[in-house]
């Protein structure tokens, strides 16, 4: 894969997890996306989902791999499903690429264990998780892409994690509010931190328009390929667990989900932030193919 990919306009895919559970598919505990690759009647579900992204313009699609991690496993007892959902993730992704070969496939790596906080597990533990969730989708990916990751930490692990794979990556550091990520560190501080050596870029993800605004100069500093996966929630503070007792396993119905974000919205947004430099334009949780359309009219 070329390392200038991203230096062009790029267009990403939107938020599956929510676009699946507005088509009809219903969760299993709080697995969310990870539902749709345990039940196989959702298989096609997925696969027609990600086709309706790239007719909307995507040029990048992300394994369906955010709530696949181990632990969200853990969690609802079914950790024995971690082999074979990984890998049927990577095959749906790599079954649609078939079909319009033209589009890349992003390996997705979300946060090892919970999302918009910083993992403060030992090295081990992070650096081994993600190398049993990469070496599963390796086989169908072009890169990888760290996937709302909370901490410079985190980041450095997972990129040491995917070495041996000898693939680029993308990083995608998420901020709730503000300027600093959940870990307390700037934007910056990347700079001296990473191993940029096969790095394609870097995103703010599962961030609110207005908030990468405020973070736009920052990151457009770092002097590379940089962008955005936005979303629609009316929050993106951390929240407690999914507690398997209660009613909701929507996060929407505890993050709430803005009105306002019309496709046309968000559009206005991006074409702001692209005449700003941002060359990689993607949606996450909220966002819908009607969004990612618009995106795509701004190339």
């Amino acid at each position: 894969m070329n390392l200038d990919f991203f230096k062009k306009i790029r267009i990403l895919d939107g938020g599956m997890g929510q676009e699946l559970l507005k088509r009809g598919m219903k969760p299993i505990g709080t697995l969310w996306s990870a539902s749709a690759l345990i039940d196989e009647k959702n298989h096609k579900l997925l696969f027609d989902t990600h086709v309706d992204f790239i007719k909307a313009g995507s040029e990048v699609i992300v394994t369906t791999t955010f709530a696949s991690r181990r632990i969200r496993l853990i969690e609802n007892n079914c950790e024995k499903k971690f082999e074979y959902i990984n890998k049927k993730a990577g095959e749906i992704a790599k079954k649609t690429k078939d079909q319009f070969p033209h589009v890349l496939i992003a390996g997705g790596l979300p946060p090892q264990n919970l999302t918009y906080r910083a993992d403060e597990r030992s090295y081990n533990e992070i650096k081994n998780d993600f190398i049993d969730q990469a070496q599963l989708i390796n086989p169908y990916v072009d890169f990888f892409y760290f996937d709302v990751l909370s901490s410079i930490n985190e980041i450095k692990i997972g990129i040491e994690s995917i070495k041996e794979f000898n693939k680029p990556y993308l990083v995608g550091i998420h901020i709730s509010e503000g300027t600093k990520l959940p870990s307390g560190e700037k934007i910056s501080d990347l700079i001296n931190n990473l191993d940029t050596s096969k790095l394609l870029g870097v995103t703010l993800s599962c961030v609110s328009p207005e908030n990468f605004q405020i973070n736009l100069n920052e990151i457009k500093n770092l002097g590379m390929p940089f962008g955005f996966k936005l979303n629609g929630f009316i929050k993106t503070s951390p929240i407690p667990k999914f507690d398997k007792n209660k009613k909701t396993k929507n996060p929407s119905e505890l993050l709430g989900v803005r009105k306002d974000l019309t496709p046309k919205k968000m559009a206005e947004f991006a074409q702001t932030f692209k005449d700003a430099g941002a060359t990689i334009l993607g949606g996450c949780c909220e966002t819908r193919p009607s969004h990612i359309k618009a995106f795509s009219q701004l190339k």
